[in-house]
């Protein structure tokens, strides 16, 4: 092992007497955990480290080192559904945008593959457990706003056990300290493991016999980066005194996989360290003024919570009874997470890479267009409106959900009584944010809900037996006769000339078709009402009726929150 384990952005000798750079905190890469476990259990191996060896000896055989969908699923025994599904869920969740799967076309994906190092490490940290949810710091608060009653309450005696117990109890996201401590730790006890699968066999006995090249190294940037910006940080193999000062114009040297695990090691633990430290001054009441990781509170009715974490992940949190905007100019190539919103309208209207919406109730979100993926979980009675290349809804019920998707929604867990719809709204930049992330208008495979598994492999909570290979309840299409267009109000001045101004995405047959209808009732309900012949009172009882019955719809469809946004205007 060298002399010097800390990285160093200098190209200068580790080895030397040189006062030495700050040492380079390794962060692990929150995508693959947070939007790239499937609940597939042939995905979860006894032992990965034989089953993936076999798998890779098995899949080499390709010069190319890619590997499609039909080989694949022959090489798992699993559907062709389950292997394309691997290779979308894979190319949402790749660290190098460059990689041809990230920007293949949808018809293209099987042919082009995927590269079989980053499958292997995708398919390794299937066995990632992740952490259990924290309590709430104000359940008094919590039960105000979600609602005690609902359609299901009346039937859970049939309940299995995972759904009382979920049903009773609300969960609430870690914190993004404690989940980077967790990851850090999976890092930890399985490095030797995922090293060992990037690894090559040279002639020698024992670890002495592996080697890491410099391009086995840097696909470990599935799984790690260093600094606080992501792929815009150090990269790996700048970071890594074994390989920092390599000849750009030849191959660099390989190193022995024990002493690239050793430095790694030694570096994850100066990590945790950081992050604990970090834990232990939030929890005695003084954290760094830089530190942006702090959980909110709930918000007040009327007010607005947000904040921007380090890693660029952008927090809407504890909205109540109340409106919220966010446009492209306030995101600047953010991921956001809306968490614990309820009673409210949420717009964020900008270009994203990724998107999580959990436990909110009573609401509806916007959200502009999303490039990589969205998850929706632990959500009530909420409506969701998007543009996106993938969404995955867990743990939800009575939710309706408005897409405009490339890949087929994927629905896990315990869910209940969803559906899906057509996209159904637009706004004057939504166009040009479609196209800044990738989003195909043409492709929306709304209608075509793929569903797992009840039980998450992944989830840390224990399960009844039994239950583990039961499929969730999948969504059902909503009537189209339920179909309406939402509004978002123009809060865009100067809009240019080729600005959106309709649904990007044509409309079912069935949904246009009824969409028509209603504007053309409409219309003659409106003509009807001005010939009337109807003396002075009579038409302000009628006036008075009709506001009634609108109100009461407003309220019963749930269309109420849209006026929030007005009011507040």
């Amino acid at each position: 092992m060298t002399d010097s384990i800390e990285p160093s952005t200098s190209t200068s000798d580790p080895n030397s007497n040189s006062t030495p750079t700050p040492t380079i905190l390794l962060h692990p890469r929150r995508e693959p955990f947070e939007h790239g476990l499937l609940p597939i259990q042939k995905l979860i191996f006894t032992d990965p480290v034989q089953a993936l060896t076999q798998l890779k000896e098995k899949l080499s055989s390709s010069l190319a080192l890619r590997v499609g969908s039909a080989a694949l699923a022959d090489a798992l025994q699993i559907s062709s559904d389950h292997a394309r599904l691997i290779l979308d869920t894979l190319s949402s969740v790749l660290h190098s945008e460059s990689d041809p799967l990230v920007t293949a076309r949808p018809e293209d994906v099987d042919s082009i593959g995927a590269d079989l190092r980053d499958l292997v490490l995708f398919l390794y940290i299937q066995s990632y457990k992740r952490l259990l949810p924290r309590s709430h710091k104000d359940s008094a608060a919590v039960a105000d706003v979600w609602p005690s009653t609902s359609a299901f309450d009346g039937y859970l005696s049939a309940l299995s056990p995972l759904q009382l117990v979920r049903s009773n109890t609300r969960r609430f996201m870690p914190s993004l300290a404690d989940e980077e401590a967790h990851q850090l730790s999976y890092l930890q006890k399985h490095l030797a493991n995922i090293l060992s699968l990037l690894s090559e066999p040279v002639e020698g006995e024992g670890e002495e016999s592996m080697i890491l090249t410099m391009k086995g190294f840097e696909h470990l940037g599935f799984l790690i980066h260093f600094g606080d910006k992501g792929s815009e940080g150090v990269p790996l193999s700048q970071a890594a005194p074994f390989f920092a000062n390599s000849d750009p114009d030849m191959p660099a040297v390989p190193v022995l996989a024990s002493q690239v695990h050793d430095w790694l090691l030694e570096i994850i633990a100066a990590s945790l360290e950081h992050v604990s430290e970090k834990n232990s001054a939030k929890e005695s009441g003084s954290p760094s003024s830089s530190d942006q990781d702090i959980a909110m509170s709930d918000a007040s009715p009327g007010s607005a919570k947000a904040s921007q974490s380090a890693s660029s992940s952008f927090f809407i949190e504890g909205v109540s009874k109340s409106s919220y905007v966010k446009q492209a100019s306030d995101l600047k190539n953010s991921s956001v997470k809306v968490i614990n919103c309820h009673d409210s309208v949420i717009y964020v209207l900008a270009p994203l890479r990724y998107a999580t919406i959990y436990g909110c109730s009573d609401a509806t979100i916007v959200l502009g267009a999303v490039g990589k993926a969205v998850r929706v979980e632990h959500c009530e009675r909420v409506h969701v409106i998007l543009a996106s290349k993938r969404v995955c809804i867990v743990n939800c019920r009575e939710c309706i959900f408005f897409l405009g998707v490339n890949q087929r929604p994927l629905i896990v867990g315990d869910n209940h009584k969803l559906q899906v719809a057509p996209y159904n709204t637009f706004y004057s930049q939504l166009g040009e944010h479609m196209t800044e992330v990738g989003i195909d208008a043409t492709i929306n495979r709304w209608h075509e809900p793929l569903a797992l598994g009840v039980i998450d492999p992944h989830d840390s909570l224990s399960h009844p037996a039994g239950v583990a290979d039961a499929q969730t309840e999948s969504a059902a299409c909503l009537d189209p006769d339920q179909f309406t267009n939402f509004l978002i109000p123009n809060w865009f001045e100067g809009e240019p000339i080729k600005s959106t101004r309709n649904n990007p995405f044509p409309l079912p047959d069935l949904y246009f078709t009824s969409q028509q209808r209603n504007k053309k009732n409409l219309g003659e309900i409106q003509q009807i009402l001005r010939e009337a012949p109807l003396e002075e009172n009579r038409k302000r009882e009628l006036s008075c009726a009709l506001h009634i019955y609108f109100k009461d719809w407003l309220y019963a469809s749930g269309n109420i929150r849209q006026l929030y946004c007005l009011l507040g205007d």
